[in-house]
C-alpha cells in the first residue's frame, strides 16, 4: 500500500498546488468581483468590446455568443467563435471588457497564425488521451511492478505539462493585446487600463498555477519510480 499512499506527494505536490491554485482562484475572484463594479466611461459591454477588436483586425466572421456559467469565457478556433459568460456577454464593466478583449486576442492570435496557439491546438488530441490513460497505465505499472508501463503512465501524464506549458505564452499574449488593443482603440480610457491589467494578471496565475503543480507531480514521478535516475525511490 506504500505505493499508493505517500505523505512526500502530499507534502511536496498536493499542498504546494491547493495553495497556489487556491490564492489564484481568490485573487482572480476578488479582482473581477472589483472591477465588474466599475462602469466604464465609454459604456461598452463585454460583447461590444470584443466585436470592435475582432472588426478591426478584419474578423468579421468570428461569432460572439453567450455562454453559461461563472468565467466561462474562450475562444473556439474549430469554429472561429467568441463564448462570452453572462457577467461579461452584457456588462460594461471595466472586468466584463478586459476577459472579452482578452479572449479577442485569442481570435486575432488565431487569424495571424501565432505559432504557440497553433502547437496547443495541434496538443489537444494527445492531451486528452494522455489525460485519459496516464493514471490507468500508472497503476498497472506499480500493481505488476512493470517499468516499461511507468514510463508510458509518466509520458501521457508529460503530454499534459507539456500542454500547459504552450498555454502559458498563449494566454500571456492574449493578456498582453488586450491591455494595449483596448486602450488603443478607444474602448477603455487610459486611467481605467488599470483595471483592465489587475483583472487579467489575476487570471494568468490561474495557468502558472496549474502549471506549476502538475510539473512537480510530474518530478514526483520521475523520482518515485526511478526514472529519472534509474532507481525507484522507496528501494
Amino acid at each position: 500500500m506504500g505505493y499508493f499512499f505517500d505523505i512526500r506527494f502530499i507534502l511536496f505536490v498536493t499542498l504546494p498546488g491547493l495553495v497556489m491554485s487556491g490564492l489564484a482562484s481568490l485573487m482572480v475572484k476578488s479582482a473581477f468581483a472589483k472591477y465588474s463594479q466599475v462602469r466604464t466611461r465609454r459604456g461598452y459591454t463585454g460583447a461590444q468590446a470584443a466585436r470592435i477588436l475582432l472588426d478591426q483586425f478584419g474578423l468579421h466572421n468570428v461569432g460572439i455568443e453567450q455562454a453559461t456559467g461563472f468565467l466561462s469565457d474562450h475562444y473556439n478556433p474549430a469554429t472561429r467563435t467568441l463564448a462570452l459568460s453572462p457577467d461579461v456577454y452584457n456588462s460594461p464593466s471595466i472586468a466584463a471588457v478586459g476577459v472579452a478583449c482578452h479572449e479577442a486576442g485569442h481570435a486575432i492570435q488565431h487569424a495571424q497564425h501565432y505559432v504557440p496557439l497553433w502547437a496547443r491546438s495541434a496538443l489537444v488530441p494527445l492531451v486528452g488521451i494522455g489525460a485519459h490513460f496516464s493514471e490507468l497505465l500508472l497503476f498497472l505499472g506499480i500493481i505488476m511492478s512493470a517499468k516499461p508501463l511507468l514510463m508510458l503512465g509518466v509520458i501521457a501524464f508529460g503530454s499534459v505539462v507539456l500542454f500547459q506549458l504552450v498555454t502559458l505564452p498563449v494566454e500571456f499574449d492574449a493578456s498582453a493585446r488586450a491591455k494595449r488593443l483596448c486602450v488603443e482603440y478607444g474602448i477603455v480610457t487610459p486611467d481605467e487600463q488599470e483595471g483592465v491589467n489587475k483583472v487579467l494578471n489575476a487570471a494568468a496565475l490561474t495557468y502558472v498555477a496549474a502549471f506549476v503543480t502538475s510539473l512537480l507531480t510530474l518530478l514526483y514521478y520521475l523520482i518515485r519510480f526511478g526514472l529519472l535516475n534509474g532507481r525507484r525511490d522507496d528501494e
